[in-house]
């Protein structure tokens, strides 16, 4: 009941941060039924096709990583967190790397590009991969301004997640009961009211240990899920 709970905590966190950051994909599905490896999910669905991304956009999708590790730290504490964000985290330091290395969207190392042999020296990658045409105060830069992204996208989830407190218990409740809900209680939750029960979802449907029969997600091949 504990991993229920605390995976309801997760993706409920990555859900709310989704909707109120600006220029993100909208949340259509949340759910806490296993799914391979992850043990629960939380997909974005685009409203239209994007060739590029602003920078507005990608710290947004930064932030909504974080979101479900956010959770879980406010909720249950330093000690609780889990290696569930594993994936989210590996996709944010990508994203933030990216936004300083490749699409030149650093404000202080400016419009410039290296190549991935270049990359794989930032954040963990061996240091002798450097290439010999960059400094090691520009590998020290660009992992700084990598770090300084992350940072700041942590902390903004964490304001967000801790400014709607109780829209995160209604949504780990919903989750708990109902293991997965769509748009229209995720819209509910953020109105501030209890949702109403899934329409794939009624006690009459309810198996003998208690799990709702009726709750897999149809998948959309064009959602993003978050584990």
């Amino acid at each position: 009941m504990m991993k229920k709970k605390l995976t309801a905590y997760h993706e409920a966190g990555h859900a709310i941060v989704g909707r109120l950051v600006p220029d993100h994909d909208p949340v259509y599905k949340v759910s806490i039924i296993p799914r391979g490896r992850a043990l629960g999910v939380t997909m974005f669905l685009p409203e239209e096709d994007r060739y590029s991304n602003s920078r507005q956009r990608i710290n947004s999708m930064i932030a909504a990583l974080f979101g479900g590790r956010v959770a879980e730290e406010v909720i249950f504490g330093d000690d609780a967190v889990t290696t569930g964000a594993s994936n989210d985290i590996e996709r944010a330091t990508d994203l933030a790397r990216n936004m300083v290395t490749k699409w030149g969207l650093s404000e202080k190392m400016g419009p410039l590009a290296y190549s991935e042999q270049e990359q794989e020296v930032f954040l963990g990658k061996s240091a002798s991969q450097t290439s010999k045409n960059m400094s090691n105060e520009t590998a020290s830069s660009i992992d700084s301004e990598i770090r300084k992204i992350i940072d700041h996208q942590y902390q903004r989830a964490t304001k967000l997640i801790k400014d709607n407190l109780e829209k995160m218990h209604l949504m780990a409740d919903a989750l708990m009961k109902y293991e997965t809900i769509d748009v229209e209680q995720i819209d509910q939750i953020m109105d501030g009211k209890v949702p109403d029960a899934p329409d794939s979802w009624s006690d009459d449907d309810n198996d003998s240990s208690g799990k709702p029969a009726n709750t897999s997600p149809k998948d959309s091949p064009s959602a993003s899920p978050a584990s």
